[in-house]
């Protein structure tokens, strides 16, 4: 099955894309995927304890299983004032 991952800001600078197709197999989730990306861009394993994640829009855990189209975004921390 194929996901859309969508990357900001830092994530994206470091991937150089603001979106990937991957292939994810039945029962993968949000971690697996993370774990991918790390694999190939291994600079952004320092956000894993600071990302949030969403699923077709809504915020999820890294635990939550995916389904074939499913579009997964990774939001690195942001600050400002």
């Amino acid at each position: 099955m194929r996901v859309t991952v969508r990357l900001f800001a830092r994530l994206r600078d470091i991937t150089g894309a603001p979106e990937l197709v991957k292939e994810a197999a039945p029962g993968d989730t949000i971690g697996s995927i993370w774990r991918q990306l790390v694999t190939q861009y291994p600079e952004l394993a320092g956000y894993e304890r600071s990302i949030s994640s969403a699923v077709n829009a809504d915020y999820a855990r890294m635990d939550q299983q995916l389904r074939d189209g499913d579009e997964v975004a990774f939001l690195p921390p942001v600050s400002g004032g």
